[in-house]
């Protein structure tokens, strides 16, 4: 083997970065397990990840070509796990910028490219999906020089080597012609040719940083990092420097390097390869791991703060125990806690009533985490989600988010009143064929709830992207939900007739032959108020029937209101029930006269 090559993939969502990254794999000839041969998408293994259809963790591949071993990073490309990207960048000497030939340089790319520009990586920018019949190449390539200008980049940065690729069938080229490309092994020459061999010695003491974590159930914590200098052997004896600089000694109990998409064990892996370790149990990210007779720390990892904070609580509500597997406090306290092991931009704390506060990165960071909750069968509560303020020189600050909207033309107009209406303030906005680009920064607490509003407004043809922007001065009050739930005030199965006699008043979030019970929330009000609604009402029968009776009667059909739906739309005094069956809203208290009476001693 002649060298090494470590490469992140820089992409948007859905701009076709795994999908390239199985092609890569494919044309290298790796060896795949029994899980992933023949599937689409290798790199998405997980179930949520093939679901959503976007990267939530890091992962690592590892290719031969031409005797040189290539490291592949397929790195996330949502901002809400930016801090992951943040760090699998320091384990890269370059990156492959993937385009979509369509929509061009989008928020994310611009967000992880900063990040890679800052520190000097080598860029390869690659056009991918040039097969689709709207294709824009030179519109996209321009748009790109311009953000590399945009974010400071120097002259040899700026005039960066471009490989025009169809990841979806496993095509690349220098020119944007389809019919001229056979495989993808341009894209392997430009990695030989434009990314540099680490910068690493190996004739000095060991230095590794952990760069991300996994946990084994046999051996325990697995430390995943690169080698800066000195070489790493199994059984060897090493020392930790924790966050705190403090030093330990430990004897590695195994260690392992990537081949294809899996570990194999090594005996003895040089400087500049990226390694997985085990034999520390609680180790970090960004501690060193370094050689016994003469330890040098490297520069630690800043791991980011979170924005967000949910309470989470054990279920309570009438249907409490009926569909989850783990539902008392001590099991969801442990399953809480344990995500701490491997996820550094969560934060738990014990609540003072038996619950528990969880913060992190954004919504959808905690959206994915419940939801992985709930698919391995745990049930609880929780209610929603606060921004975390901050006092900064004596001021309180707030978080505030950058979103980028991408609507057609005549819908720009209902998008600029929604955000003006919650205080968003106008940065950018320019029209392009047809496509009207908004750019707004918002506080993140008039941000919450929009997004459901934003596909209703724009019935779904338009884009939104967020990622965090910065603490600013809190401008006080918050946006409060225009309309009210329509709560059931009796426990029991939802019926034709009594859906059919309240579905004027709003909309419905269930169907008939529901169980519902009292205080559980069935629909949103068309008015501001909470309104008592009987959806179990059952028709009085008699022996007298008109002819037409019943013939007219209509039922329209439920809002479906998923996870993140759910987390948007619930008020202060309303919780989102989780089961590994259903997803339900309620009233924190659900006996509307005790609610009553609560308010009007100023408890609630």
């Amino acid at each position: 083997m002649t060298g090494i090559r470590n490469v992140a993939i820089i992409a948007h969502v859905d701009h076709g970065k795994t999908t390239l990254v199985d092609a890569l794999l494919r044309q290298s000839k790796t060896k795949l397990t029994k899980e992933t041969e023949g599937t689409d998408l290798i790199m998405d293994s997980n179930e949520l990840e093939k679901e959503r259809g976007i990267t939530i963790f890091s992962k690592n591949a590892s290719v031969r070509f031409n005797e040189t071993k290539i490291n592949i990073i397929d790195t996330p490309g949502h901002a809400d796990f930016g801090g992951e990207v943040e760090r699998v960048l320091t384990m890269a000497d370059g990156c492959l910028l993937l385009i979509d030939a369509k929509e061009g340089p989008m928020p994310q790319t611009r967000f992880v490219l900063k990040q890679a520009l800052k520190m000097k990586h080598k860029i390869i920018v690659v056009i991918n999906k040039i097969d689709r019949p709207d294709a824009r190449i030179d519109h996209v390539l321009n748009k790109t020089f311009d953000l590399f200008i945009e974010l400071g980049a120097d002259d040899e940065t700026a005039y960066f080597p471009t490989i025009y690729a169809s990841g979806k069938n496993g095509l690349a080229g220098l020119e944007p012609d389809i019919t001229k490309m056979t495989d993808i092994t341009p894209i392997f020459d430009a990695i030989l040719q434009h990314i540099p061999t680490p910068a690493v010695d190996a004739t000095k003491p060991l230095q590794m940083l952990a760069t991300t974590l996994a946990i084994d159930t046999h051996k325990g914590r697995i430390a995943t990092g690169r080698i800066y200098n000195g070489t790493i052997k199994a059984n060897q004896e090493v020392i930790r420097i924790s966050r705190e600089g403090v030093q330990t000694k430990y004897r590695l109990t195994s260690l392992m390097t990537f081949e294809g998409l899996g570990k194999t064990d090594a005996i003895e892996v040089p400087a500049g390869d990226l390694v997985a370790i085990t034999g520390i149990p609680d180790i970090t990210i960004g501690e060193t791991i370094a050689d016994i007779d003469s330890p040098v720390a490297l520069p630690l990892l800043a791991i980011e703060e979170p924005t967000i904070k949910m309470t989470f609580m054990v279920n309570n509500s009438p249907f409490a125990g009926k569909e989850g597997q783990f539902k008392t406090s001590r099991q969801i306290r442990e399953r809480l806690y344990k995500e701490l092991e491997t996820d550094m931009a969560l934060r738990v704390e014990d609540g003072t009533s038996g619950d528990w506060i969880v913060s992190g990165r954004g919504e959808l960071h905690l959206a994915i985490f419940i939801e992985r909750m709930r698919r391995e069968g745990y049930e609880f509560q929780v209610a929603r989600p606060q921004v975390i303020d901050r006092t900064i020189d004596g001021k309180k600050m707030t978080p505030y988010e950058r979103i980028f909207i991408e609507v057609p033309d005549e819908i720009a107009g209902i998008v600029m009143q929604k955000m003006g209406t919650r205080r968003g303030q106008l940065q950018d906005m320019k029209s392009d064929n047809g496509i009207t680009y908004l750019e707004f920064i918002i506080a993140t607490k008039d941000f919450f709830g929009y997004r459901s509003e934003f596909v209703t407004d724009t019935r779904g043809l338009g884009i939104i992207n967020t990622n965090f922007f910065e603490y600013q001065p809190d401008s006080g009050g918050s946006m409060q939900r225009e309309r009210g739930s329509l709560v059931a005030h009796e426990s029991g199965v939802s019926t034709a007739y009594g859906i059919v006699n309240i579905q004027d008043r709003g909309t419905l979030f269930i169907g008939p032959a529901t169980q519902v019970y009292k205080g559980q929330v069935v629909g949103q009000n068309t008015r501001a108020e909470d309104m008592g609604v009987n959806v179990c009402k059952t028709k009085q029968l008699s022996n007298m029937r008109s002819k037409g009776d019943g013939g007219m009667e209509h039922i329209n059909t439920p809002k479906n209101t998923g996870l993140e739906d759910a987390l948007e739309y619930i008020g202060d005094d309303e919780l989102v029930e989780v089961t590994p069956l259903t997803i339900r809203i309620r009233k924190r208290i659900l006996d509307e006269s005790e609610f009553k009476r609560l308010r009007s001693q100023g408890l609630v």
